[in-house]
C-alpha cells in the first residue's frame, strides 16, 4: 500500500518515526510530507532514512513533478500524526500554503488525522468547529488520548499510540475496499445494533459496568453499512473515535449509559427495523437505589451493602414482542465455562430461554472476546441447534454473521 503521512509541528512529532517504522515493517510504502514546523522537532534526514524516500515540505522542492497532485493520486492512505490545531484549521479551510495541506485537497484515498495538543486547545469551540468539519467531509479524525501532556500537565489531548492510529487507519483502508465489492443483500434493509457495555450507577462518581470494548457490534455495524442497510447504533459508552466513522458512512449513532437508557432507545427504533441485533453486554443488574451524593468511606466501618435489582431482559422481550412483523432478533450470549456446562451448553440454554431467531455464543474470559483483536462465535438458531461458526477478526465475524442473517431473512 502506498501511504502518506503527514506531521505537523508538535512535541508529538517523534511518535511519527515510530508510526512511520511500524507502517514499513508492515511491507507499506510510505512517503513523509512534515510540516516546516515538524522539521524543528525531528529532522529530515531521520524521516528519509526510515522511509527510503525523499522529504519535501514545499510545493516548491520539484515544480515540474507537480509533487502536490503527484502524491495525492498516487496514495491509497493518508494519515496525518499529529495533527496539530494549526494543521486541523488549516485543513478545515482548505488551505494550500505548503506540501502538506495541498495534498490533503488532491487526495481521493480515506485520510485519518490523529490530533495531538494541549487541552484547551482540543476543547476550544474553533477546534470542534473545524473537527467536526472535517468529519462531515469524510476525513476519520480520532479522539486523542488522555494522559501526560507538555510539561506537568495532563488531560486529553495526547496523540493516541502509534499502533492504535495503524489499526484505525489501516482499518478504514480496508472497509472502503470490502465497500466497494460487498454484496449488497441488505440494500432496503433497517437494522439496528447495540453495542458496548451498560453501566448502571452506584452513586453519582461509581458504576457497576462490563468489559465489553463494543467492536464487535461497531463491526457489525460498519458491514451492515458496505452490504448496503440503513444502519442505526445504540452505542452504550463508546468513544467517538470509534462510532464517527459510522456517522461519516451515513448511519445513525445513538449514546446510551445505562440499561433503561438502552432498552429505551432500541424498543424506540425497532419499530422500523427489519434486524434488531442485541451485540451489547447489558447489565443483568443494577442497584435498588442510586444516592444522589457521593458515598463516604467511614474509617472501622465496613461498607455498606449494595442491595442490586434485576434489570429488565431486553433481547427477550423484542424476541417476545416482535415490534415488526417478519422482524428478525439476533442476540449474543458471552459466557464461560463452568461446573454447570461449557459455553455452548449454557449458550444453548439460552437460545432456548430468550426466543431469539439466531444468538451468537462466544467464550470470554482473560484474553478472549471482550477487548480481544479476534473473536469466535457459534451461532445457533432458536432450538438451540448449531447454523454455523465464524471465527477471525472481528469484522469478518461480521460478515460471517451478516451470511448468516441474510439467509434467514430471504428463507422468511
Amino acid at each position: 500500500m502506498r501511504i502518506l503521512l503527514g506531521v505537523s509541528g508538535g512535541i508529538a512529532a517523534y511518535k511519527s518515526v515510530l508510526l512511520l517504522r511500524l507502517l514499513r515493517e508492515q511491507g507499506h510504502a510510505v512517503r513523509v510530507i512534515p510540516t516546516a514546523a515538524a522539521l524543528r522537532f525531528v529532522g529530515a534526514p531521520t524521516f528519509e532514512a526510515l522511509s527510503g524516500e525523499p522529504v519535501s515540505t514545499e510545493v516548491f522542492d520539484d515544480v515540474p513533478g507537480v509533487q502536490h497532485v503527484a502524491l495525492g493520486h498516487g496514495a491509497d492512505l493518508v494519515v496525518v500524526a499529529p495533527a496539530t490545531a494549526d494543521l486541523l484549521a488549516r485543513a478545515a479551510a482548505g488551505r494550500a500554503d505548503d506540501l502538506l495541506t495541498s495534498t490533503l485537497l488532491t487526495v481521493r484515498c480515506p485520510v485519518v488525522m490523529a490530533p495531538a495538543m494541549h487541552t484547551e486547545m482540543w476543547a476550544h469551540p474553533a477546534t470542534r468547529a473545524n473537527v467536526a468539519t472535517l468529519r462531515e467531509r469524510g476525513v476519520h479524525v480520532l479522539e486523542p488520548a488522555s494522559g501526560r501532556l507538555t510539561g506537568a500537565d495532563t488531560g486529553p489531548g495526547r496523540l493516541p499510540e502509534p499502533e492504535e492510529i495503524a489499526r484505525f487507519a489501516l482499518a478504514a483502508v480496508e472497509d472502503r475496499h470490502t465497500a466497494g465489492v460487498a454484496s449488497q443483500d441488505l440494500a432496503g434493509r433497517r437494522v439496528v445494533i447495540s453495542a458496548g457495555g451498560t453501566r448502571e450507577a452506584i452513586d453519582p462518581v461509581r458504576f457497576i459496568g462490563n468489559r465489553s470494548s463494543g467492536r464487535q457490534g461497531v463491526a457489525l455495524a460498519e458491514a451492515a453499512c458496505a452490504r448496503g442497510a440503513e444502519v442505526t447504533l445504540v452505542a452504550a459508552n463508546l468513544p467517538e473515535s470509534l462510532t464517527h466513522p459510522l456517522t461519516a458512512a451515513g448511519a445513525t449513532v445513538v449514546g446510551v449509559s445505562s440499561t433503561a437508557e438502552l432498552r429505551q432507545a432500541v424498543r424506540g427504533a425497532a419499530p422500523g427495523a427489519d434486524v434488531v441485533v442485541m451485540a451489547a453486554a447489558v447489565a443483568d443488574f443494577r442497584p435498588a437505589r442510586t444516592p444522589t451524593a457521593k458515598i463516604k468511606k467511614v474509617a472501622g466501618a465496613p461498607p455498606a451493602p449494595i442491595e442490586l435489582v434485576e434489570n429488565p431482559d431486553v433481547l427477550a422481550e423484542l424476541a417476545a414482542d416482535r415490534l415488526r412483523a417478519g422482524q428478525v432478533v439476533v442476540g449474543f450470549a458471552a459466557e464461560t465455562g463452568d461446573d454447570a456446562g461449557s459455553v455452548l451448553e449454557h449458550g444453548r440454554a439460552k437460545a432456548l430461554r430468550k426466543g431469539a431467531d439466531l444468538l451468537a455464543v462466544n467464550a470470554v474470559g482473560e484474553g478472549l472476546g471482550f477487548g480481544a483483536e479476534i473473536n469466535d462465535v457459534t451461532v445457533l438458531d432458536s432450538r438451540g441447534e448449531t447454523v454455523t461458526s465464524v471465527a477471525g477478526s472481528k469484522r469478518e465475524v461480521a460478515d460471517g454473521l451478516w451470511d448468516a442473517i441474510a439467509k434467514y431473512l430471504t428463507s422468511m
